[in-house]
């Protein structure tokens, strides 16, 4: 999600409408009719005026997402903390708050008290650069045994060695555990997913969560191109889940909140069966040359020009 076209675009729509051993676990393999596949408590959504700005659940004891609230940020994103023996990685920041490194550290000083550890080299990595998933950046760049990862493409391709951006993988061996970075740019030039092939998920950014799916239409061939690449990819590696970067649906329904909601009900569940690569490719193949914006079961394709302004969708792709 682009934190300030988003914005614009939105206003737009709007207006018309931790184990105890060296030893890491798996989860078991999950079946995509799984109607709850994580056991995630309901997400804090706005609900109470005072909640706190980020809310902690777990994967498993060395997998760990986390929410900023929507009283925060409208934005509401998610970041995904991963923990190897020898090494952890941040998926994101989010929006710039006061209290994410005190979060992290937090939880890294729970992680390394429960395996008897002194320290752990913490990376911080994005899934792209928009300013709602790098926004906290600054709080880490001073930080102690922390590497902050650019969020240009070359500035990712050199830190993980993709040699050829974006058809190259890269493996990041953690300690007991590995991810793979894949390059999927198409919602933003420097966009990846990162496969955790222990609990068979992809973390998969913008490019695909339970919400408005933004691309630039002169871009939907890359995101195209990067979407048929990752579907190759989660077939050969049997992925099973998918886990973005934001919900943006009800349960109850196809329509997005309202982009200024401060509180919501009845969010749709964070976890996306594998089956929605499809969907979405099938989706995208029947638009054929006329691009819009479109609503669909667990997703809306949004494709947008690069300057919206004096354009009304769904069809101002085509104008």
């Amino acid at each position: 999600m682009k934190h300030m076209k988003t914005i614009s675009i939105a206003a737009l729509l709007s207006g018309m409408i931790i184990p105890a051993t060296n030893q890491i676990s798996a989860l078991p393999l999950l079946q995509n009719d799984t109607p709850t596949p994580f056991s995630f408590e309901t997400w804090r959504a706005g609900q109470q005026a005072n909640e706190p700005d980020f809310h902690v659940q777990s994967i498993d004891a060395n997998t760990l997402v986390i929410r900023q609230s929507l009283r925060d940020t409208f934005e509401a994103p998610f970041m995904y903390l991963i923990f190897g023996m020898d090494k952890a990685v941040l998926i994101d920041t989010g929006v710039k708050s006061t209290s994410l490194r005190r979060v992290i550290d937090r939880e890294i000083d729970i992680w390394l008290s429960a395996n008897q550890k002194s320290s752990i080299e913490l990376i911080v990595m994005h899934s792209h650069g928009h300013g709602d998933h790098v926004g906290n950046d600054y709080a880490f760049k001073s930080r102690p045994n922390t590497i902050v990862v650019g969020h240009k493409p070359e500035e990712v391709a050199k830190f993980f060695s993709i040699a050829d951006w974006p058809t190259d993988l890269a493996s990041l061996e953690l300690g007991g555990r590995s991810i793979t970075v894949i390059p999927t740019p198409g919602h933003h030039p420097s966009h990846v997913m990162v496969h955790d092939p222990m609990n068979d998920i992809l973390f998969s950014g913008d490019m695909i969560y339970p919400g408005k799916l933004y691309f630039q239409c002169a871009k939907a061939d890359t995101y195209m191109q990067s979407l048929n690449r990752i579907i190759e990819y989660a077939e050969k590696e049997d992925i099973k889940w998918l886990l973005g970067g934001h919900i943006e649906l009800p349960s109850n329904s196809n329509t997005a909140f309202p982009f200024n909601q401060k509180s919501r009900e009845n969010e749709h569940q964070l976890a996306l069966p594998v089956d929605i690569l499809n969907r979405i490719r099938i989706a995208l193949n029947d638009m054929s040359d006329e691009l819009v914006v479109k609503e669909f079961q667990d997703f809306t394709l949004f494709p947008h020009p690069a300057t919206p302004q004096g354009k009304q969708p769904p069809n101002w792709c085509n104008e």
